[in-house]
């Protein structure tokens, strides 16, 4: 039969493991259960990959546990005991080897333990949730092909129980275990019932010839200033055969030039002798290249990636194993700046101001796909993003996850599995020595390594969060990801040099030599270098205050959170009516207003978007909200403006006192109300766009603490011949200020001081006005970054946009669609067609269109990679239009208006049909996920600008876009 890999992922029956009476011999033999038509009880279909509770959620055995307090009628493992949630999984296949064939069993991931049965035959799959098991079931296969395949998956040993209070990992039990930690429960998070247990990662089953090829390791490395660079590569070839296997080793290494041309540009092979059952590790002698197209961060250049393909013949048999990886040139370093203190991270040579985020994991029921990390990533690049920490208490993220990584630029930082809160740091302190078994961890993170240690986006490997693993597990993870001396930083000191030197050991033989490993996520460079809580905040500030120097004293602040109320749609699509109620606005004998949120939105983690006795309430400045509309579209003015002031106020300093920042966090994994940009259903908030507008590469800002404009050039060019205008627009659709700056020049990787803004001193200055800069290039005019504020003067509020809602703005909407399958492109130009009222006249560059200006990643560009597939080395779906039929492909709607003004926060939206909000029964017509080139924009009088919208449509659908906005609330929709 053909060789390679066959993944096996349908067609499971799973059941509880006291509700089968059977043994594990017999379901593998003479009684399995039976799965035609349906499965009889206690059998029902399973979810593998996935965890029990995704499969009994999947069978409607329980609510879903991420719906309003449906969570809470799940019984708990600590409750209900680890039998109950022990669950058999069952499945068939067909595998008939051929002479000199070997088959293995793969497991990728299984929390927490297990017994696999094969055709009568059992195998213990030892504890470990982040363990790979390999089995040689050759000898065990069934001659007509024929197999049957059980495995008894048994829960973490340690699940703990969850306090009444609740807290950070429960009680903390679940640290015995090497396995997540969220699943007792945290601040931002529910408990998760079974703990996650399950088959939780892919299985599949490996054919090959005698010889088979494991764990191969690249490494690039670079000379000349990245003119001249080699590719290395060691792995294990292991012998199965009784006898001498003389193999011829090929490698070859490609890349894409144009649609599906390919270049190769290494093709090379080597003969190996290996003895009779036995396994060498042989290291291919370094391939060069000269002016190599190098993997850079988002933001910084394109993400270049080159296929390698390794294989092995064997003499008098063929081809016996084969191996393929997409993989990136790139050289990343980490050291502590002198200057600011902070940890600085530099790609090929050029230092990368960080803008990212904390990331927990995509789903808390483990239903990983790739579809769903694609629009993941996808998001994040969207946002200008360059960095994602893998949170501690999560998971070793999957190879998927590190995949779309490499393809949208976004460095990780991966921790392993220990948290402050429950390894010796919480509140009761518990585990002061971290998990009971340590060479089970270690065991773990080696292999982990293993597994990820090819991909161009991993940067760092850190110990854990806000806590260093035991002392002993420090001690090995220092020693097995020490540098190699071709990736130590030029700033080692004269005998850490001489020494290095001395070591000449191939690259690609370290178990990972290229990454700087950090001992705890608060050490050596993190907040205050030395483990002090001093992280955070995470709650509502001042927008202001990101821009003071007092808000944050260290150079990279690995944690900092605050809001996160999606959308009314999803609030009514994940809580029954009684969530349906907004926060009781309390307010205090201070001044102050407490925010008291309904039992559900408590038990959804609901962060206030006040501080009493710090912070007045932010959407109160927008005057009272009326109903859950009303709340949650003020909520994503605060959101824009929150975040947006976070990143800008950062990068107001940045290299003067910050390295970088990471925002805790940038999503949920289920329906939570704090620290999102997207909800759990893959909507995003307005604080999605307001970093996205604050991280570009090249932007301009207004200093919110000082009132100065800046230019900020992240890049590594000069940026030069450009110039900034500034318009001030009232409510009355007038622009009372009006100025375009000087010719500006402004060094790489410097944020400049532009001129201040001073037309809130002036006499006649309005309570309310928004703020328009643009920072153009004076040669064409093209506009490098557009930057809208609202604002009001000193000690006054937002409550004059209330009545601005009734303003009837006019606007031309012109539509461009196409459509290929379920694949929908849709370009949106919206126009405001009110009247211009400036004291000058308005240069052209007030037209809106920052496509392709920048020469950065914009939301409409999508790549994949996949391997393995036929045609080109990965798929481009382009934002470009026309790619399949085109559907009337110009579109003009003209919504009447009387009024002249700034068209305010307007945002697109895509659904199937008639929106419901009944309270008896709610129906979500959104289609999910959505990537918008832009959205939650204003436009001024005359300004006209493209959002480019793609989405996959549910078959037999009727997509239509809908425009509202806070002063656009006619509903017009386009129809696909």
């Amino acid at each position: 039969m053909a060789a390679g890999k066959r993944v096996l992922d349908t067609g499971w029956l799973a059941a509880r493991s006291t509700e089968v009476a059977l043994t594990g011999v017999q379901l593998t033999t003479t009684q399995p259960p039976a799965a035609d038509p349906d499965p009889a009880a206690p059998w029902m279909s399973a979810a593998v990959p996935g965890t029990v509770l995704g499969t009994l959620l999947k069978n409607k055995l329980i609510p879903d546990p991420f719906y309003g307090l449906n969570n809470q009628a799940i019984v708990d493992i600590a409750d209900a005991g680890r039998e109950y949630y022990t669950f058999w999984f069952f499945t068939t296949f067909q595998c008939a080897p051929s002479g000199n064939q070997h088959v293995t069993l793969n497991f990728r991931g299984i929390n927490y333990s297990a017994e696999m049965y094969l055709n009568g035959h059992k195998e213990v799959l030892p504890k470990g949730m982040f363990r790979r098991h390999t089995i040689d079931i050759t000898d065990i296969l069934h001659p007509d092909g024929n197999n049957l395949l059980a495995v008894l998956v048994h829960p973490p040993d340690h699940p703990g129980r969850i306090p009444p209070q609740g807290g950070q990992g429960g009680d903390h039990e679940i640290g015995k275990d090497v396995a997540t930690q969220y699943v007792e429960g945290w601040d931002w998070m529910c408990p998760i019932r079974d703990r996650n247990t399950g088959i939780w990662d892919e299985v599949s089953i490996s054919i090959t010839g005698p010889v088979n090829m494991m764990d191969p390791h690249l490494v690039s490395t670079f000379h000349d200033d990245f003119k001249r660079s080699y590719l290395h590569c060691t792995l294990q070839l292991e012998n199965k055969s009784s006898w001498v296997a003389d193999c011829t080793l090929k490698i070859q290494v490609s890349t894409e030039l144009e649609g599906n041309i390919c270049l190769v540009e290494h093709l090379q092979s080597y003969a190996i002798t290996i003895p009779p059952h036995s396994d060498v590790e042989y290291t291919i002698p370094p391939l060069f290249f000269y002016k190599p197209n190098l993997w850079w961060p988002n933001g910084m250049g394109k993400q270049s990636l080159y296929n390698v393909e390794i294989s092995v013949d064997v003499k008098g048999f063929g081809e016996s194993d084969s191996w393929s990886h997409y993989f990136g040139f790139r050289k990343i370093e980490s050291t502590i700046d002198d200057s600011t203190g902070g940890r600085i991270f530099k790609v090929n040579g050029e230092p990368i101001f960080i803008r990212g985020g904390n990331w927990i994991l995509s789903d808390g029921l483990l239903r990983l796909t790739k579809k769903r990390y694609m629009t993941d990533i996808k998001f994040h690049a969207d946002m200008n993003f360059n960095m994602l920490r893998c949170w501690g208490g999560g998971l070793a993220e999957r190879p998927d996850f590190y995949h779309f990584c490499d393809v949208y630029g976004l460095m990780v930082w991966q921790e392993f599995w220990i948290t402050g809160d429950v390894d010796g740091r919480g509140i009761p302190v518990s585990n002061p020595n971290g998990p009971l078994d340590h060479d089970l961890f270690l065991l773990c993170a080696r292999d982990t390594v293993k597994l990820l240690r090819n991909h161009a986006s991993l940067a760092l490997w850190v110990g854990g969060n806000e806590q260093v693993p035991p002392v002993d597990i420090n001690k090995a993870l220092k020693s097995d990801l020490k540098l190699h001396p071709m990736f130590v930083s030029s700033q080692a000191s004269d005998s850490q040099q001489k020494h290095l030197l001395e070591e000449s050991t191939d690259p690609s033989k370290y178990l990972d030599g290229t990454r700087v490993y950090v001992q705890g996520s608060m050490w050596d460079g993190f907040a205050n270098g030395k483990g002090n809580f001093t992280d955070g905040p995470y709650e509502i500030q001042y927008p202001e205050s990101f821009f003071k120097d007092s808000f944050y004293k260290y150079g990279f602040n690995p944690e900092v959170g605050s809001v996160g109320v999606p959308v009314a749609a999803t609030i009514r699509a994940t809580m029954p009516a009684e969530g349906w109620s907004i926060p009781i606005f309390k307010k205090r004998i201070d001044g102050y207003i407490e925010e008291v949120p309904n039992p559900i939105w408590d038990y959804h983690k609901f962060i206030p978007y006040s501080k009493p006795g710090k912070v007045h309430d932010q959407i109160e400045l927008y005057g009272h909200p009326k109903d859950l509309d009303d709340f949650c579209e003020k909520a994503q003015l605060v959101n824009y403006a929150q975040y947006r002031a976070l990143l800008e106020g950062w990068t107001s300093f940045m290299w003067t006192k910050f390295t970088g920042v990471l925002i805790w966090k940038t999503q949920n994994p289920w329906t939570g109300l704090r620290g999102q940009f997207y909800d759990h259903l893959q909507d995003q908030t307005a604080g999605f766009y307001g970093c996205r507008c604050a991280a570009e590469p090249i932007h301009v800002q207004l200093n919110l603490a000082s009132y100065f404009i800046e230019v900020v050039n992240t890049t590594a060019d000069e940026l030069a011949d450009v110039a900034v205008e500034i318009s001030v627009w009232d409510l009355d659709g007038a622009s009372p200020y009006y100025k375009v700056t000087e010719k500006i020049v402004v060094p790489p990787k410097k944020v400049k001081q532009i001129m201040e803004m001073k037309y809130p001193k002036a006499k006649d200055a309005k309570p309310v006005y928004f703020l328009l800069l643009k920072l153009f290039r004076l040669s064409d005019n093209g506009i490098l970054s557009r930057n809208f504020y609202w604002l009001h003067l000193p000690g006054k509020d937002y409550k004059l946009l209330e009545q601005y809602q009734q303003r009837n703005i006019p606007l031309k909407i012109d539509s461009e669609i196409s459509v290929s399958g379920t694949r929908h492109k849709v370009r949106m130009i919206v126009e405001n067609k009110s009247k211009k009222s400036v004291t000058q006249s308005i240069r052209p560059a007030s037209t809106v269109d920052l496509r392709d200006v920048s020469g950065f990643h914009t939301a409409g560009n999508e790549t994949t990679h996949e391997g393995n597939e036929s045609g080109s080395l990965w798929r481009k779906i382009r934002s470009g239009l026309g790619i399949a039929r085109s559907s009337d492909n110009l579109r003009t709607l003209e919504v009447n208006g009387t009024d002249s003004g700034v068209a305010f926060f307007l945002h697109f939206s895509v659904h199937t049909s008639g929106s419901s909000t009944a309270r008896e029964k709610y129906t979500d017509t959104r289609i999910l996920p959505v990537h918008y080139s832009d959205n939650y924009f204003s436009l001024t009088p005359g300004e006209k600008t493209s959002i480019d919208i793609s989405f996959e449509a549910p078959p037999g659908s009727s997509p239509r876009v809908v425009l509202r906005g806070w002063n656009h609330h006619l509903d017009h929709a386009v129809m696909i």
